[in-house]
């Protein structure tokens, strides 16, 4: 588990977040990637797009701590992809593995301390929009944050805002070269609101209708937490949700997580096209 920095937060602190980034630093060289990939369930197979790459697992990182899902690795990956160099974050952690927001959001802390400024997410999503299907791609374009949790929460780090502005959290700019990619590549991209609950367990068809009535279009356990320490540190967001299933008493059958990992494995060409896609254009 991640350490106790010297602001007092757990795992996420001033010192946890400077060693980790010396550490990673030694191990990239001369390579200064300044765009960030963080790859949900499932997600892990862009690192296979990454050429001349350069592997750290997380154990050879100070203050990562292991992850316990499936479908996620334990790596970061640095390299080319689409002509730039970029640092792809294999595995995340997670509020519902034990984590406190300070060591969900590490990474991203550490991406900016490496000179990051452009950080691309993915995850999978439960549908809540009627019109989704499994394999829709959906364009993040705001989030709610229903963990109740906030990696600001506590002093304020080096470089942070103390009050950051959330009414633009993914970058409009990118938002429409991500479309301008899709139409392009002709690869279908829907636009919604995404909502990160806790977890771990899946949403009850009661919390899908609250959802739904809230403004939610795709529900997970993910990426809005660490999009709050991105716009502190002035990182520019961009975020997809592959709908891997329909969410609770909108899908027929049972939720699992082996669906996830299917459902994301069939939409892996088009997600890597939009993603490639973007970072060549930046």
């Amino acid at each position: 588990m991640g350490k106790t920095g010297k602001t007092g937060k757990t795992g996420g602190g001033t010192d946890a977040v400077e060693a980790a980034a010396a550490s990673i630093r030694d191990r990239l060289g001369n390579r200064k990637p300044r765009i960030a990939i963080v790859l949900g369930s499932g997600l892990g197979f862009l690192t296979e797009h990454i050429e001349d790459p350069v592997t750290i697992q997380y154990g050879e990182i100070p203050g990562f701590p292991k992850t316990t899902v499936i479908g996620h690795g334990a790596e970061l990956v640095a390299g080319r992809l689409a002509g730039k160099e970029v640092l792809a974050q294999s595995g995340r952690f997670h509020l519902y593995e034990g984590h406190d927001a300070a060591t969900t959001a590490l990474p991203v802390r550490v991406f900016a301390t490496l000179g990051i400024h452009t950080l691309i997410l993915t995850n999978a999503a439960g549908g809540i929009r009627r019109t989704f299907s499994s394999g829709t791609v959906m364009l993040i374009a705001d989030h709610i944050n229903l963990t109740f949790r906030n990696p600001l929460f506590g002093p304020v780090l080096p470089g942070e805002e103390r009050f950051p502005d959330m009414s633009d959290p993914y970058d409009k700019a990118l938002r429409a070269l991500a479309r301008e990619v899709s139409r392009t590549k002709r690869i279908a991209l829907d636009e919604g609101v995404y909502i990160q609950l806790l977890g771990p367990s899946y949403e009850t068809p009661a919390e899908i209708r609250m959802a739904d009535r809230l403004g939610a279009d795709a529900v997970g356990m993910s990426t809005a937490v660490e999009v709050i320490a991105a716009r502190a540190r002035g990182l520019r967001c961009l975020g997809f949700s592959v709908v891997t299933n329909l969410a609770s008493g909108i899908s027929p059958t049972k939720l699992n997580h082996a669906e996830v990992m299917e459902t994301a494995n069939r939409v892996r060409h088009e997600l890597a096209g939009l993603v490639e896609g973007v970072i060549e254009r930046l």
